[in-house]
């Protein structure tokens, strides 16, 4: 038999879900969000036809064409748009609401504790949120049927980043309309730091070091980690970690019963926790390759070299932020040695942004790597030179490679003709038949 507690928390999320359902917010988002994934599902399907060579032109070649990138990525960026712009009212709704019909007076006398009214409307949110993907699981099922290939691990990550995006999105406007006098400027304050999140990665991209591994946590730079198959344990706890604390800050800053100045030093001792918190988890190097065509991996007879050596590699480059040899270097090279390697450290040398103005004496365009007290340097971002490098300093012979099958590329010659009836006409009458639905007032018996 249920505890009373429990029973009590059933009730407060029966009644959130009542409130998001009754929000039309809520409504617009979903339909929003359908014309969103359906215009980005039938854009991203004809361009993937048509490189197929469905049109009758020539075709890609077969391992370019990969289901990930192609369409899976473009379909479901459609809700980072949602995330960012759409959703934060419904979240500001749902927790503004307390304060400004005076329910919240009322929460604070109950026998219940707000923070379990706050986990009520963050479970009911997210359940919200997952409904509003099932968009972006239809539109995969449209691309089942259609032909199109779809490879498990790399897919549900990139579902895990989405609802991961939502969370995020719910603990900053939780805590943003806790703070806030209103629901404008809750929204204000959302946007602000939604803004903030912006310019943190561009300065970061530029200056490197604490900022630019604080820029790494951004909503659009985790996303990336997702999308493109890398399944990052730091990012999961990161995000996790400022999702909740969200909803700590917005439960402090929802208990009028408490002084500004009880509050004000709780708030700050939340933040300094959330702060301790998302250092440990950045620390994680725990991270796994989960896409089809092992875009985030060395072959597997280097990743066996590498992973064999204990001492530490570090790395100094000599590239500016926006020297797109650094792009090649990070991608195809430095973060598949932080995955694979125990250790490396890597310290940016260049002195400007774009390189233009580096003096010749300033070893511009040179990368050193140091291992076991022995240095070397080359210029080269490409991964075969640099582990030939690696493999010199480990004083250690190149392994053997083994002939590994290649990605083989998935085709597709058919064109999405159902989406557009499903998205922008079967999905629209479906929220409105609920919406009608909710909306309907229910009969009550009376009893004499």
């Amino acid at each position: 038999m249920p505890s009373r507690r429990t029973t009590e928390f059933l009730w407060l999320l029966r009644k959130e879900f009542r409130e998001v359902a009754a929000a039309r917010s809520y409504w617009l988002l979903l339909l929003v969000v359908g014309a969103l994934v359906g215009h980005a599902f039938i854009s991203s399907t004809e361009l993937y036809a048509e490189a197929s060579g469905i049109a009758g032109g020539p075709s890609a070649l077969a391992q370019g064409l990969r289901p990930l990138e192609g369409v899976i990525v473009p379909t479901f960026g459609a809700y980072d748009l949602a995330a960012t712009l759409l959703f934060p009212f419904v979240v500001i709704r749902l927790v503004a609401a307390e304060r400004q019909t005076g329910e919240l007076l009322l929460t604070l006398q109950a026998p219940t504790p707000l923070s379990a009214t706050i986990v009520a409307k963050g479970v009911a949110l997210l359940v919200s949120w997952l409904c509003a993907m099932l968009a972006g699981v239809v539109a995969l099922v449209l691309w089942t049927s259609m032909g199109g290939h779809l490879y498990a691990p790399e897919t549900t990550t990139v579902l895990l980043g989405y609802i991961l995006r939502g969370t995020l999105t719910i603990g900053i406007a939780s805590a943003a309309a806790a703070v806030s006098a209103s629901a404008a400027s809750a929204a204000i304050v959302a946007l602000t730091i939604t803004l903030g999140t912006w310019a943190l990665e561009y300065v970061g991209a530029a200056r490197g070091g604490l900022i630019g591994a604080a820029a790494k946590y951004t909503p659009s730079a985790a996303l990336r980690v997702f999308e493109r198959g890398e399944l990052r344990v730091s990012t999961v706890l990161v995000l996790a970690v400022l999702s909740i604390g969200g909803l700590v800050i917005a439960t402090i800053g929802l208990h009028d019963g408490r002084t500004v100045r009880s509050r004000t030093l709780r708030g700050v001792a939340a933040l300094i926790a959330i702060g301790v918190l998302c250092g440990l988890g950045a620390q994680s190097r725990t991270s796994r390759d989960v896409s089809e065509d092992r875009r985030n991996s060395f072959p597997r007879a280097d990743e066996t070299a590498l992973e064999s050596i204990d001492a530490p590699l570090h790395v100094t480059v000599f590239l500016a932020a926006e020297d797109p040899r650094l792009a090649d270097l990070e991608r195809d090279v430095l973060s598949k040695l932080e995955r694979t390697m125990r250790q490396v450290d890597v310290t940016y040398g260049a002195g400007s942004r774009s390189g233009l103005f580096e003096r010749p004496t300033d070893h511009y365009g040179e990368v050193w790597y140091e291992l076991s007290g022995r240095r070397e340097m080359t210029r080269s971002a490409t991964p075969e030179i640099v582990l030939e490098t690696i493999y010199r300093l480990a004083g250690m012979p190149a392994p053997r490679q083994e002939v590994e099958a290649p990605y083989p590329g998935y085709p597709l010659r058919a064109r999405a003709r159902a989406a557009p009836w499903v998205f922008f006409v079967l999905w629209p009458l479906v929220v409105a038949a609920m919406w009608f639905a909710v909306r309907r007032p229910r009969s009550r018996r009376v009893s004499v």
